[in-house]
Parts: structure tokens; C-alpha cells; sequence
């Protein structure tokens, strides 16, 4: 079915005293009923619905289906969550998930227990209990998209929730086969919702325990891992982190924006640690794929001249992770040719129109501030959102720098022909540079002069102090 139904009322003609789950209209001989109609789905003496050709998946039954699909929907009311714990449904659920052969029983069940883990206690309860939690992690391993999505959801859930986020690292920790399976989804699937779900997953378990980021960045070797649909071991490729992330970042890239930037901090977050930098400068191709991929979303589809300047606002924190990554890449591989800046022009010029964009942002947001300060909370959405421009402005002006330092008078002289270079762009780089990377703007400065003679005076003149030390 497309879309689950919504959910029955126990209508007062019927209902007995005392049916009604907690403070809902929802009945508890109902939902009994359906559970127990689930045992009897998985049990030995029941055959399962309509099995396909292969004997491999099975079809839910049309009223079992609709009937479940109203629990799910129901599952998202505290009540009716803590009534299911209360007759344990989990136990159920992991009876479904190791009987039964039918996709679609299986994404209802996990998409039950992630309703479920919406709410603390239970969340807690779920998690402490481990043959539930590694039963969860195997689903990981499964062939079906949906089912994929709604256990990436689940694992999100409860790695959001401090109270036991530490109980899941250290069980993901402890399973091999998370890594592989994780790596194969994000290399092979084409379904954008669940790479951005699992990017999710990876995202924050990177972001919470360093180790396992660092586990996983070193991982490689080839591993069997859990059951397949058809419950016989599969052994999946060698896998390197790194272009798995590639892999999935280009395909969510032109439909799904949140998706791209957090497969653009994951890689921020590898640049970290030394360990992570090498994974991507010492590739088989030498870090070339990463910086293609992080050049052409920066000089092609971010922040473009033909875009309004308050567009760097929406995108300034993709626009971090991409520059962190290429200012580490480029700080520790300048003799790749990917760095060489007779190739690098065109970024050189999109640095500059990021700072530009800034400054026009940087304007209106004290116009934004001075029309707030009648309330707290306006001046509390001013002041992130200045943190965030500065976290970016400060990474552009590092790369920038290094950049310049780099310049030739040929590679000069292609970006004033280019139009990358000019009087305007340059002033508004060295205003954001100086004073603290005088040393670069200086060297740019000596380089220019030797280009054009005219544009490095008239420069001078803008900015006395480069005179005075001239």
C-alpha cells in the first residue's frame, strides 16, 4: 500500500468500560486482537500468505496489512506505544522478524518499534535489551529499500536520545557487519531517502564517538556478513569509506539538499583526524574524485553569480563542510595536480563571491538585529545565524589564503583574463583577509605586481597598510 489508513476509533456503542488505551479512543481488545493475530501469522502451524514463484518473499494478507498499518499509525501516541511495550510487542515483533519471509510484515514491524522510540522510557527499555538491539542491527543487512529506511530511522532515533545514544555506538561498535552493510547501501542504492537517512546514521555516530570513526575509516577487509533474504551469508566487497560516501553524496545531490550537506559534513568530519585525511588524499586516485566532486558543487551549482547574495545564508553550512574538506585536502597535497592552480582559477573567483555574498548578508543581518532587539528570541535567530557566517567566513578566508600564496604571474595573469581577478574582487578578498593573513595578501600583492602594475598600485592605495610595508 502506498500510504498506511488512519487509524480506528473504538466507537461508544461497542466499547466496554475501561477499553480505551490511556486517554486515546483507540481500543486495547483491538489492538490485542491484531497482535495475536500476528503470533498466528509466524506460527509453526500457520502458513504464511501467498508465496512468490521463487519461494523466497511473501504477500501480506490485504486485512492483516490494513489492520497493521493502523497500529503503526497508532504507535505514535505515548498511550498506545506503552500499551504494546506493556504486552510486549518487541518480543513479538522479533518473532516476525525471524519467521517470517515477508518484506512488507518486516518495514510495519521496525516502523512500529521507531514510533515507539519516539518516547524515553520505552526507548531506554528497547535499548537495554540486547538481543532485541543485535536483532534490530541485522535488519541492516536486508534487501528491502523500505525496510532499510525504516531500521536507518529507528538507529537514529535512539542514537538522538543521550539516555542511551552510548549503548548503540557501542553495540554498532561491536558489529562488524554494520560497517559493511552501511557501505554497500550508500554505494549501491539509488533510493535517495533512505541515502539520506543513512548518511543521517553515519553522520551522527561519527560525530558521537570518535573511535568508531576511526574504526571505520581504517576498515576494509572483507567480512560475511548477517543473514541475506534467503538466510544464507553473503560476503559483500572490500569497502573503503571514503567513496561510499562519494557514491551516495552524488546521488543525492541534485534532489535532495539536506542530503548533500550531510554527506558533505561527514567528510568534514574525517577531516578531523589525521587518519581520515590520508583516507581521501591517499586513494587509489589520490583524493582527484573528492576534490572534483567539492570543486564543481562550489564553482558550478553553489552560491553562482546568477544567484541572490542572501542565497549563501541558505547554503552556508554545505558550504563549510565542502570548503573544510578542500582546505584540508590542499593544505596537506600540494603536489597533486588537482591543486595546481592553473586549475583552480575558477574556485579562486568563487571564494571571493562567497565573501561578497557575505558582506551583503553581514549588512542585513545588523538591519535584522536593530529590528529585533525588541525581542529575545529574534536576537537569538540573528546571533546563529552570524555564528554560522562566521564559521564559514573564516574557513573561505583560510583557503583563500593558502591559494593565493600559490599564485604565479602566469596563473595571475589567466585569472585577471578570466575576470576571477579584478580591482573589485581583490579588494573585497583583501578586506576580508587583512589583518590576519597580511603575509598572503603581501605575497599575492608581489605576484600581482609583476602582472599588472596598475591594478597592484591602485590596490596599495585602497589599502595603506600593504604601502607602509611595501
Amino acid at each position: 500500500m502506498d500510504r498506511n489508513p488512519s487509524p480506528p476509533s473504538s466507537e461508544a456503542e461497542e466499547e466496554e468500560e475501561g477499553d480505551a488505551v490511556g486517554n486515546t479512543v483507540y481500543s486495547k481488545h483491538w489492538l490485542f486482537s491484531i497482535l495475536t493475530r500476528l503470533i498466528e501469522v509466524i506460527s509453526p502451524e500457520k502458513t504464511e500468505p501467498t508465496v512468490s514463484p521463487g519461494g523466497i518473499q511473501t504477500e501480506l494478507d490485504e486485512e492483516m496489512e490494513n489492520d497493521i498499518c493502523k497500529v503503526w499509525d497508532m504507535s505514535m501516541d505515548e498511550d498506545v506505544a506503552l500499551f504494546l511495550q506493556e504486552f510486549n510487542a518487541p518480543d513479538i515483533f522479533m518473532g516476525v522478524f525471524a519467521k517470517s519471509k515477508c518484506p512488507r510484515l518486516t518495514e510495519i514491524c521496525v516502523g512500529i518499534l521507531g514510533n515507539m522510540a519516539c518516547f524515553q522510557d520505552i526507548c531506554m527499555s528497547m535499548s537495554k535489551d540486547e538481543n532485541l538491539g543485535q536483532v534490530l542491527l541485522q535488519r541492516l543487512c536486508d534487501s528491502d529499500s523500505p525496510t532499510l529506511l525504516e531500521t536507518s530511522r529507528l538507529l537514529l532515533t535512539c542514537l538522538s536520545q543521550p539516555e542511551v545514544a552510548n549503548v548503540w555506538v557501542e553495540r554498532i561498535r561491536e558489529n562488524p557487519s554494520v560497517y559493511d552493510c552501511v557501505c554497500f547501501i550508500m554505494s549501491s542504492s539509488t533510493n535517495v531517502e533512505l541515502l539520506v537517512k543513512v548518511g543521517e546514521v553515519v553522520d551522527k555516530l561519527f560525530d558521537l564517538d570518535e573511535e568508531l570513526m576511526l574504526n571505520w575509516i581504517k576498515n576494509g577487509t572483507c567480512r560475511s556478513v548477517g543473514p541475506s533474504v534467503d538466510d544464507s551469508p553473503e560476503e559483500l566487497p572490500d569497502f573503503k569509506i571514503v567513496p561510499c560516501i562519494l557514491e551516495a553524496a552524488k546521488q543525492v545531490r541534485s534532489d535532495n539538499p539536506e542530503g548533500l550537506d550531510v554527506y558533505m559534513h561527514i567528510l568534514q568530519l574525517l577531516t578531523t583526524v589525521d587518519e581520515g585525511i590520508q583516507a581521501i588524499v591517499q586513494a587509489p586516485d589520490g583524493g582527484k574524485e573528492t576534490w572534483s566532486l567539492l570543486y564543481d558543487l562550489v564553482c558550478h551549482e553553489l552560491c553562482q553569480p546568477d544567484d541572490p547574495p542572501i542565497i549563501v545564508q541558505e547554503q552556508k553550512t554545505v558550504l563549510a563542510s565542502i570548503l573544510s574538506v578542500l582546505s584540508a585536502m590542499f593544505a596537506s597535497q600540494t603536489e597533486q595536480e588537482y591543486t595546481k592552480m592553473r586549475k583552480n582559477m575558477p574556485l579562486i573567483g568563487s571564494l571571493i563571491r562567497i565573501l561578497q555574498y557575505m558582506e551583503g548578508c553581514g549588512r542585513r543581518s545588523v538591519d535584522n538585529s536593530k529590528e529585533s532587539e525588541q525581542g529575545e528570541t529574534g536576537r537569538a535567530d540573528v546571533n546563529e545565524e552570524d555564528f554560522h557566517l562566521k564559521i564559514l567566513k573564516d574557513i573561505c578566508c583560510e583557503l583563500l589564503s593558502n591559494m593565493l600564496q600559490e599564485l604565479t604571474k602566469e596563473n595571475t595573469l589567466e585569472g585577471l583574463h578570466q575576470g576571477h581577478l579584478n580591482e573589485q574582487t581583490c579588494s573585497c578578498a583583501f578586506q576580508n583577509l587583512l589583518p590576519l593573513y597580511f603575509a598572503s595578501v603581501e605575497s599575492f600583492l608581489e605576484v600581482l605586481r609583476e602582472a599588472d602594475q596598475t591594478l597592484a598600485d591602485n590596490l596599495e592605495k585602497r589599502f595603506p597598510s600593504l604601502k607602509v610595508h611595501a
